[in-house]
């Protein structure tokens, strides 16, 4: 009898440490990411980056955890999607516009449509997104993007015309360089990372960019003035995206955690833009700086003289097969219904 309790017992403990083999490594497994992000550690984009990924650790619970790599130190902002695609990093965080040419339907978001702010601007390029589900980022899990507000001139001298403006040589990327050009000054291509000494060092005498580049990118202490031309406030559309395998690999709750993470972050950074935007005012202001704004007449012609930059982009588009004049027409829709919504 006690021989047969004691097979009996070992049977039971058997099969009990079978079971923990085969479902201890499923429930108790830890995915762990590395995540490229170009701008700097102090940069309020950064910590909302740093913040996702507590936020997708805690509603994982644990078992997603994502390093951090910001400053570009895992990989450069240029190189950052090829450094996803490549397997350098797993998730990253840049600029469309860093790699011109490469992303022709995303690249319509960067038009001068004249954004009012961060928050819609990135409600309107994850909308424009969804939209198109352009074929360009198929190699890529598209995690979320995010836009700062209205892209305005920051300069050594006071701009405020089209006259002031003729001939400077202005700091820009992507499509902002066709917005310099088409207002008479001369487009210098460079990341933000290189503009600060640019300015400093006279290399540029201005460049565009959103208003917390002054206080985020510290460019108020090499400049003097903001010309307030919101008429042609282009945007810069951001990406969060990650390796196609890596995310292929992940089990489907998890891959649920992400998504609706991301989906909230989108305002997150929306509104960390703004807030940047406040701040890079205030501190440009408490250094002496000025604020220009437009005549209305000054407006009206900005706005006319960037005109242009639109029709080009429409050509370009369709001479690549695709419906330029589609795409821009769903962009000023969603833009239109994101003003409405927020009363702008």
């Amino acid at each position: 009898m006690k021989r047969h309790a004691l097979r009996r017992s070992c049977v039971l403990f058997a099969g009990a440490v079978i079971l923990a083999l085969f479902t201890t490594p499923a429930t108790a497994k830890t995915w762990r990411f590395t995540y490229s992000v170009f701008f700097p550690a102090s940069h309020a984009q950064a910590k909302a980056a740093q913040a996702w990924a507590n936020e997708v650790e805690t509603q994982s619970d644990g078992r997603i955890k994502i390093t951090v790599f910001p400053g570009g130190t895992l990989t450069n902002a240029k190189n950052c999607y090829d450094g996803v695609t490549g397997g350098i990093s797993d998730i990253g965080m840049s600029v469309f516009a860093y790699n011109r040419g490469r992303f022709p339907v995303m690249e319509a978001c960067d038009l001068p449509m004249g954004y009012p702010d961060g928050l819609t601007a990135s409600r309107v390029v994850n909308a424009y997104h969804r939209a198109t589900a352009p074929k360009e980022l198929e190699k890529v899990k598209v995690l979320y993007l995010h836009a700062h507000g209205p892209g305005l001139l920051h300069t050594k001298k006071p701009v405020a015309s089209l006259a002031d403006l003729k001939g400077m040589k202005i700091r820009s990327t992507g499509l902002s360089a066709k917005v310099v050009e088409a207002l008479g000054a001369v487009p210098v291509a460079m990341p933000q990372g290189s503009t600060y000494e640019a300015l400093q060092k006279g290399v540029v005498e201005g460049t565009f960019g959103p208003v917390e580049v002054l206080k985020g990118w510290r460019q108020a202490e090499v400049v003097s003035s903001t010309t307030l031309c919101g008429a042609v406030g282009y945007t810069t559309t951001m990406y969060v995206v990650m390796n196609k395998r890596k995310w292929n690999a992940l089990p489907d709750d998890l891959k649920a955690v992400m998504e609706e993470t991301s989906t909230r972050w989108v305002d997150v950074h929306g509104k960390a833009w703004d807030d940047s935007d406040t701040l890079g005012m205030d501190a440009s202001l408490e250094r002496g700086n000025r604020t220009v704004p437009l005549s209305a007449d000054e407006n009206a012609a900005w706005k006319e003289a960037v005109r242009p930059v639109v029709t080009d982009y429409i050509s370009r588009a369709s001479k690549k097969g695709m419906d330029g004049a589609a795409l821009v027409e769903t962009l000023k829709r969603l833009m239109a219904g994101q003003t409405l919504a927020s009363g702008s």
